[in-house]
């Protein structure tokens, strides 16, 4: 299905104009080879062009329509019109001359056996080229001199002739889309696709794919068989899965130009993820991206919390909308795809499809589920699927190295969203230790108690008090304790302005664990407090108390199970907001 998804993706693209045809890719081109009619070398093009990473301005290669790469695992193998020094020039700093010299050997060959008998200048310019160039003089070459150790640090070079890449060329292009469409199976009998369902020539190996965080730089394999253990029936490699060499070009493609798409593609965790959507439009995976990542990248808009999940709504009621001036369709054909490092594979973490619809609905009530109040000068946005695994690990000053999440948990989480799914026990043992080792609840933590409880939990009376604000009918224990743990530490705080550490910081752990060993403690220093602050006030709050303990009308427990703890947490969190909202709008 995921291959299926990826070459109907291609052709979408290929419909639209915005991708290459069969036989061709977008490669990164460093240097050009200036040629003359008589194939000698007159000039080298620098082609990089300077682009922002980070804070620097660094020189980047562009990337131009060539030839599609072969695939290298070991062996000598050229590309056509382009390749790095070692392939093109027969010089480079590897320190294996003998293989260097293999490698041009074999890049005379390919050039002279398609471009013998084209009828082209800048075809007989690149013939000539091969057919005078000594490698072992490369070095000495006035026009390469200057840039002489550059070239060897690596980087592709591809042949231009007058003033454009021989590429260009329409009698080169037919001579290679022939020899491409020919294949050189040397008549092996084609195959039936199990992706297209169409006959035609197999695959043996699949082009490699490139921007997966965490694999190799030079690409990796989605679909490979490199050792006896993984075939069947005494097939080689491609034969065991059979994909005919149209549908492993596409769907390679197609990925290939999603990972390149900074916009569009995120990592969380260890995993890199693209979203697509059927037709090819590129507003849907903008939409999504805001609703799942708040966006990313430098170039990506920014949305308003409000008009997303306004349009989530409109969507998930079957309404279609307008989006960066593109209509919406709810019925639109939705993809998501998690992809992960293993050594030289990738290994899928997740796929998941449905309609664009479907996705709207699972978010909207995702997001109703986390819905709680948020104290005033806390203005992020909604709560992304990154920032709630961020929820999870200790907090550090601006600047620092934040602690790695755990990448199986964003995975997970990010699955139990797109399909409603309960959301994963790691996530509540994460923020629970948080909460345990900082003493104390933030926005984020309390939002992922309610959403996980709302949505996991079959008890009625812990979901009653899972409310956006506080729930001041609840008679459930550990939620009245909650709230009566913060307004003891209002009252110390209030006894003693200014104080740095309050019973927060000693009882907050134990007192939602044990509250039979640490409420008469607390209420005993309640009772001292309150007998430091002036008549009103000290009313004010012994009525508060008093209130919430006549809603106590059994037996304090020794222990409190982890749901009842979070109760209390929640009740804590619910009752500090409520106090301090009514101090901003006095």
């Amino acid at each position: 299905m995921i291959l299926q998804a990826l070459t109907h993706y291609y052709e979408d693209l290929l419909n639209l104009g915005t991708i290459a045809r069969p036989g061709w890719n977008l490669s990164k081109i460093s240097y050009g080879l200036l040629l003359d009619d008589d194939g000698h070398l007159v000039q080298l093009l620098h082609l990089q062009q300077e682009v922002s990473r980070g804070k620097k301005m660094v020189l980047a290669p562009q990337e131009y329509s060539l030839p599609a790469p072969v695939k290298r695992s070991s062996g000598v193998a050229p590309n056509f019109l382009w390749d790095n020094s070692g392939y093109l020039l027969g010089a480079d700093n590897k320190g294996k001359p003998q293989r260097t010299a293999q490698c041009f050997a074999a890049a005379k060959e390919l050039h002279l056996s398609l471009l013998r008998d084209a009828d082209s200048p800048a075809a007989r310019a690149i013939v000539r080229f091969f057919e005078n160039w000594d490698p072992a003089r490369a070095a000495d070459c006035p026009v390469l001199l200057e840039d002489w150790e550059d070239l060897m640090k690596g980087g592709n070079l591809t042949f231009w002739y007058q003033d454009r890449p021989a590429a260009e060329d329409p009698v080169i292009c037919e001579a290679w889309q022939r020899h491409y469409d020919g294949g050189d199976d040397a008549g092996e009998p084609d195959i039936l696709c199990l992706v297209t369902g169409r006959r035609g020539p197999l695959a043996q190996l699949h082009p490699s794919i490139k921007g997966v965080a965490g694999a190799q730089s030079s690409g990796a394999s989605l679909v490979s068989f490199n050792a006896s253990a993984f075939c069947s029936y005494d097939h080689e490699q491609g034969a065991n899965a059979p994909t005919s060499e149209y549908a492993a070009f596409a769907y390679t493609t197609a990925l290939n130009t999603l990972l390149a798409d900074r916009n569009h593609v995120c990592r969380v965790g260890d995993t890199t993820i693209v979203l697509w959507a059927e037709g090819a439009g590129n507003a849907y995976q903008d939409c999504a991206m805001a609703a799942l990542f708040g966006g990313m990248g430098s170039d990506a808009p920014a949305y308003q919390e409000n008009d997303l999940l306004n349009a989530l709504k409109q969507l998930a009621s079957g309404h279609a909308i307008d989006w960066e001036e593109s209509r919406l369709d709810p019925n639109t054909r939705f993809y998501v795809l998690g992809l992960a490092p293993n050594a030289a594979r990738l290994s899928v973490r997740f796929f998941w499809q449905n309609s664009f619809g479907q996705l709207a609905r699972n978010l909207d009530a995702h997001y109703n589920r986390l819905r709680i109040v948020r104290p005033s000068y806390d203005q992020t946005s909604s709560l992304t699927v990154w920032r709630m695994v961020l929820e999870t690990v200790r907090k550090v000053p601006a600047g620092s190295k934040r602690p790695e999440p755990s990448p199986r948990l964003a995975g997970d989480l990010l699955l139990a969203i797109l399909n409603n799914a309960p959301y994963p026990a790691t996530l509540l043992d994460g923020v629970q230790l948080r909460i345990r080792a900082q003493q104390d609840i933030s926005w984020g933590q309390a939002a992922i108690l309610k959403a996980y409880y709302l949505r996991n939990s079959s008890n009625q009376q812990l979901k009653e008090v899972m409310t956006m604000e506080l729930n001041e009918q609840s008679t459930y224990l550990p939620y009245v304790l909650g709230r009566l743990f913060s307004v003891l530490e209002a009252v110390q705080q209030r006894a003693n302005p200014g104080i740095n550490t309050t019973i927060k910081n000693r009882y907050f752990n134990s007192a939602s664990a044990t509250p039979a060993l640490v409420f008469p403690t607390l209420i005993n220093l309640a009772q001292k407090h309150l007998n430091k602050l002036d008549g009103g006030i000290a009313t004010y709050y012994d009525k508060q108390i008093t209130e919430l303990s006549s809603r106590i009308t059994e037996t304090l427990p020794a222990r409190m199970t982890l749901p009842e703890q979070s109760a209390f947490q929640i009740g804590y969190y619910h009752e500090t907001q409520k106090r301090y909202t009514k101090k901003e709008e006095k």
